[in-house]
């Protein structure tokens, strides 16, 4: 139990790490890094199972590449909303 938590917050590090220096250039901090590349992993999941493709299987190259894929779409959302309330 412990070590499936411990797994999922380093996969969601690496994801969030990798999302966030694709989209901005730079890493948005370990905190910031984790709960991206986790709620990344949720919002991927859900869009790849949409495409009729397999989401978040477990602690693999597979998994970690939907929950890329999910944290960049998070946050180009993200960055688009927030130039859109700044220019309001």
């Amino acid at each position: 139990m412990v070590m499936g938590v411990i797994g999922w917050i380093v996969l969601g590090l690496i994801a969030g790490y990798v999302a966030s220096t694709l989209v901005n250039k730079r890493g948005a901090g370990l905190p910031l890094n984790i709960l991206l590349g986790i709620v990344g992993a949720v919002i991927g999941g859900w869009i790849f199972n949409a495409a009729g493709a397999n989401g978040v299987t477990g602690f693999n190259l597979w998994s970690l590449l939907v929950a890329i894929v999910g944290a960049v779409v998070l946050l180009v959302v993200w960055h688009a909303i927030r130039r859109s309330a700044s220019r309001a």
